[in-house]
C-alpha cells in the first residue's frame, strides 16, 4: 500500500540525506554567506536551518504559520512567521547558487557525446494576477531526460537562445518562440545545430541566391504524406548569411483542421479582430529549420523534432506533481523563493530517478566528506 510522506519524515528526520544530495552542509553554508541570504544568526542557528524551513514552507506545503509552528515543535528555531518572510525574501540568490550548483554537478558527471536538448519555458502566475509573473526557462537532455540549465525571470523575460551556453556539435531542439535571427546564429557560432519550428511571418527566408524564397509556394509543392527540404539561407544582425534547410511536411486534414480551431480560439481569446489568412494555411504544414549537416536526413530532421514534446511534459510534470503552477506567495521576491525552492527539489528528485543516483547507501557523499578519519602518525 503505498502511503504518502509526511513532510517532517524527508524534512526534518532525514535532513542530513537531503543536504547530501545539495553538495553537503559546508557547501550550502558557503553559498548563504557569499550572496548574503545568512549574515549572522538570531533565531535561526544556521543557513541549513533557513533552508529547512524554506523547503518546508514551499515544498511541504506549509503555510509560514505552520512552518514555524513545526521549527518550535522540532526545536529548530523559534522565529515568527513575519521574521522567516523577511529571510526568504532574501534567499533568492542562494537559492539560484545552490540550484546551479547541482545542475554544473549533473553536467561534470555526465557523459560528454553528441548531446540533444530540448528548450522551452513556461509561465507561472501568482493568486490575483492575470498575466506572467514569472517565466522559469529551461533545456533538458534528451537522451536522460535531466535538466542541464535552469533561469527563473520576471514576467518580461522573453525566451532566447541567447539565455543558454551550447557546445559543438550539439543538436538543440525549440520551438518557434526561439525562432529569432540573432539567437540562432549564436548556437551556429557555437558549433552547435539549431532544429526550430519556424513562424511564417517574423524569420524571413532568402534562397542561398539572396533572393526572397517564396515559403508558401514550396509549401504548397508538397503532396499529400510528403516531406520536402529546400536550401535556404536568412540574415543575422550584422552577420553573413547563415545557410540552412528548410525541412517541411503537410499534416493530415484532420490535424489541419484542429490546428486551424487553436487559431480561431487563441484569436478569439486575445481579442483579435482579424486573422491573417496565412496563418491559417499556414497551420496545415510542420516547417522545420536547420543548420545541421546534409548527412542529418529531412526524415531524421523531423524524427527529432517530435520528441520537442517531451519537455512540455517536464513542465507539465513539475506543475502537478510539485504543484509548481500553484504559487501562493504574493510579493515579487517571495514567489521567486518559492518557485527556486521547488525546482531545487526537483532537480534532486530527477537524480534520483536516474541512473547517476544509483547508491547503495541511498544518497551521494559530499566532497568535504572524509572517506576515513585523520590519525597522526604514532
Amino acid at each position: 500500500m503505498n502511503q504518502r510522506v509526511d513532510v517532517r519524515a524527508w524534512i526534518q528526520y532525514q535532513w542530513s540525506y537531503m543536504l547530501a544530495w545539495l553538495g553537503g552542509e559546508r557547501r550550502v553554508n558557503e553559498r548563504a554567506y557569499e550572496t548574503g541570504a545568512f549574515v549572522r544568526r538570531r533565531e535561526i542557528q544556521s543557513p541549513s536551518d533557513l533552508l529547512q524551513l524554506i523547503l518546508t514552507w514551499a515544498v511541504g506545503g506549509c503555510s509560514l504559520r505552520e512552518t514555524v509552528a513545526l521549527a518550535a515543535e522540532a526545536g529548530l528555531a523559534d522565529v515568527s512567521d513575519v521574521a522567516l518572510l523577511k529571510r526568504i525574501s532574501r534567499s533568492c540568490g542562494w537559492l539560484t547558487s545552490l540550484l546551479t550548483d547541482l545542475l554544473a554537478d549533473r553536467v561534470e558527471n555526465a557523459e560528454m557525446n553528441t548531446r540533444i536538448r530540448l528548450i522551452d519555458a513556461t509561465a507561472i502566475s501568482s493568486p490575483g494576477h492575470g498575466g506572467t509573473s514569472l517565466r522559469v526557462h529551461m533545456a533538458m537532455q534528451l537522451g536522460t531526460n535531466r535538466c542541464d540549465t535552469i533561469e527563473v525571470t520576471d514576467g518580461h523575460g522573453a525566451e532566447s537562445l541567447d539565455r543558454f551556453t551550447f557546445s559543438p556539435g550539439e543538436i538543440v531542439i525549440a520551438d518557434a518562440g526561439y525562432a529569432h535571427r540573432a539567437g540562432l546564429a549564436g548556437v551556429a557560432e557555437a558549433g552547435a545545430y539549431f532544429l526550430v519550428r519556424l513562424p511564417w511571418s517574423s524569420l524571413p527566408l532568402e534562397t542561398r541566391d539572396g533572393e526572397p524564397f517564396d515559403l508558401f509556394a514550396a509549401l504548397n509543392s508538397l503532396a499529400e504524406a510528403e516531406r520536402g527540404e529546400f536550401a535556404v539561407q536568412f540574415r543575422p544582425p550584422k552577420a553573413r548569411p547563415l545557410a540552412c534547410r528548410l525541412v517541411a511536411i503537410r499534416k493530415t486534414e484532420a490535424l489541419a483542421a484542429e490546428a486551424r480551431q487553436r487559431v480561431l480560439a487563441n484569436s478569439k481569446r486575445h481579442g483579435t479582430k482579424a486573422i491573417n489568412l496565412r496563418t491559417l494555411e499556414y497551420a496545415g504544414f510542420i516547417c522545420v529549420l536547420t543548420n545541421a549537416p546534409v548527412e542529418l536526413s529531412s526524415r531524421s530532421i523531423l524524427d527529432l523534432y517530435r520528441f520537442r514534446w517531451q519537455i512540455e511534459m517536464k513542465f507539465k510534470n513539475l506543475k502537478s506533481v510539485l504543484d509548481l503552477g500553484n504559487v501562493p506567495a504574493r510579493s515579487p521576491e517571495l514567489l521567486k523563493a518559492y518557485v527556486l525552492a521547488k525546482l531545487l527539489v526537483a532537480v534532486v528528485i530527477d537524480r534520483l530517478l536516474s541512473a547517476e543516483s544509483f547508491f547503495p547507501w541511498g544518497y551521494p557523499m559530499p566532497d568535504d566528506q572524509l572517506l576515513a578519519p585523520q590519525h597522526d602518525p604514532a
